[in-house]
Order: structure tokens, then sequence, then C-alpha cells
């Protein structure tokens, strides 16, 4: 992975539950979680980019010598366009994830005086920002409050495989900047993870406390970015902004079902994850593009049973039983919120 990482998510695949394939000349690699007879693999396998094509051909084999199909989600355009120009696979856009040179990142704050406005909130509150040495960040105790504080506001459960939360157990390879607020402590912190072949990094969480002060997160955004910038990074990104059409329109030529399953994600999943506000916050750091990111299938369209596996590995189970606890969740939160907003009338 530090040799051939390219895929923003690469270094994802050493997420704690995710299986690892391996090709058979053992030199690349393919992290995986399994639902009924679903491979879903961590956007692409990771390998030098000219065995990419035969590397594909190698897993998808392994996998139907179990009678498992392989679907590959958080692709980028490196396997896109290898799937399009190959033929016998689908490639379904599932959204675009903003992308800068760190290099430019010093330029654009001085001619945004709106992002240095966010930074001044958080500076104006006490928060100062550092970078942890990751042998004192990993397992932290103030981190793990703060994590655990953050995820009990999220409209949906812990998730995994891709967006898993519980990465203080192992860091090293990541870096860590972290938010503190006097005697406050610990208010937010941001993991920045790498992309090797890119000379870039991901910063993949930024949590906070729920009464961080505004302009927690910007600010640490701007430290790490800095920070970034001054070891060479050359690229930085955000990750994916589900849904997002700032990379092209979404599933305008797929089937009517997955059109109206699409279009209804959009329009009501943000009761259990901001999509929108998600894209709006990344959009105000003024990125230099946005890449589209994908799903890839073999065949000619994405199946609902793709997507239910999808939904499975990301939930870690039964995607009934994922719906269940978020509409549990989502219905707990609106009893807090109009018991707090009667309490406060009376």
């Amino acid at each position: 992975m530090l040799r051939h990482g390219w895929n923003a998510t690469a270094y994802q695949i050493l997420n704690p539950g995710v299986r690892f394939w391996f090709s058979r000349l053992g030199d690349s690699v393919a992290g995986y979680m399994t639902h009924g007879e679903r491979w879903v693999v961590a956007g692409a396998p990771v390998c030098a980019p000219g065995r990419l094509a035969a590397v594909v051909d190698e897993l998808e084999w392994s996998a139907r010598t179990v009678g498992a199909r392989v679907i590959f989600f958080g692709a980028g355009t490196r396997l896109a366009q290898h799937a399009e120009e190959s033929g016998g696979h689908h490639v379904l856009g599932i959204g675009a994830q903003p992308a800068w040179d760190a290099q430019d990142w010093p330029a654009i704050v001085r001619s945004k005086s709106s992002i240095r406005a966010l930074f001044n909130r958080a500076r104006n509150k006490g928060v100062s920002v550092s970078e942890w040495p990751w042998k004192v960040a990993e397992r932290n105790s103030m981190l793990e409050r703060v994590l655990a504080a953050w995820l009990s506001t999220r409209g949906l459960p812990p998730l995994h495989f891709m967006t898993e939360a519980k990465t203080l157990g192992d860091l090293r390879d990541r870096r860590i900047f972290v938010a503190e607020r006097g005697r406050a402590g610990v208010v937010g912190f941001i993991v920045a993870t790498p992309v090797p072949a890119r000379d870039g990094w991901l910063l993949e969480q930024w949590p906070r406390v729920p009464d961080a002060p505004n302009g927690t997160i910007p600010l640490l955004v701007d430290a790490a970015m800095r920070a970034l910038a001054l070891e060479g990074a050359r690229y930085v990104t955000m990750g994916l902004a589900p849904l997002s059409d700032c990379a092209g329109p979404i599933g305008r030529s797929e089937p009517l079902w997955l059109r109206l399953t699409l279009r209804w994600m959009r329009a009501h999943g943000r009761r259990f994850y901001n999509f929108r506000g998600l894209e709006a916050f990344k959009r105000r750091f003024e990125p230099a593009s946005w890449e589209p990111v994908y799903v890839v299938v073999p065949g000619d369209q994405v199946t609902p049973s793709d997507l239910r596996a999808i939904a499975g590995v990301f939930g870690g189970g039964s995607p009934v039983r994922l719906v269940a606890r978020a509409v549990a969740t989502a219905g707990v939160r609106e009893v807090e919120r109009v018991g707090a907003a009667l309490r406060k009338a009376v």
C-alpha cells in the first residue's frame, strides 16, 4: 500500500475487519468485506498501474471460484477508465471528492476572507491546534472521548468498512491534528491518512465535541493543510461527498428503479446522513477540482443485491437492521429535540 496506494481510499483497506486478497505474484492486494455472495472491495486493487487490468481479472476469477461477485466501491478514475475501455463492466457514479494541491492552500486562504473568518471564530474562543505524535494519539483517552461524543450525535449508528470511525488503535502511518481549548481540553481532531502514490493525504475524520466553538474544524483543516504542504504534499482530499453532482449527473442513464432509489436517498437521506451539508462544508474550502467516485461491477448493471451488499458491509450486517436502527435513533433524537423545546418554552 505504501508503494502503490493511489486511490484516496487505499489505506482504508487496513481498517479493522477488512479481509485481504493477494495476487499470485504477491505484488498486489485488495481489501474487501463479504455480504452474501458479494465481495465488496474498498476502492480498487492496490498495485502498479501497469498491472491493474491483470489484477482485476485475477481478483474476479478468484471470487467466481467460490461463487462470488466482485463490487468495487469507491473506485477512482483509473479503474473506471479501465472498466469502460475493456468492456464487461458497468460503471456507476456515486458522488465526488474535492481535491487540492496543498502547495496552493496558503494562497487560497489569503484570497478568501470568508475562510479566514471561519478560523478567527475558533481562535477568538481560545482554540489552538497542534500535531500530536502518533504514539501519543494512539488509544488516547481524550481523543476517544471526543470521538464517542461525536458519534453519539450522528443520525446513523456507527458505520464500518471504509467509514470505520474507530481507527485510534493503529495510527502508525497517519497524522493527527488536535484542537484544544484551555481548561476544556481537546474539542476536536482530524486524522490524515496517506495516499502515497499521489504524494497526498486523505482527511478522513474530523470529530468534535458538541459544544466546540464554531470554526474548530476549519481551523483544524488549515493546520493540517499547512503542515502537509510543508512536507511537500501535492494532493489532499476530504473524501467522498455521496450523491454529489459536482463531477457530473448521477444515475441519468440507469434503470428506473435505480434512478428512483438514488433520488429518494438524496431527498430523504438527510435525516440520517446530511449529504448536502457535507458537500457544502467541503465546498467552502475552495477545492481545485472535484474527482468522480464510482461503483464498478461486472456485467451490464448494478443490481438490487449489489446495493444490499454495499449497505450490509457498511452497516455491519443486515441492511434491514441498519435502517431499523437508524429510524429508532432518529426517533429518539426527535423526542429529545421536542422535549428540549418544551422545557425551554416552559
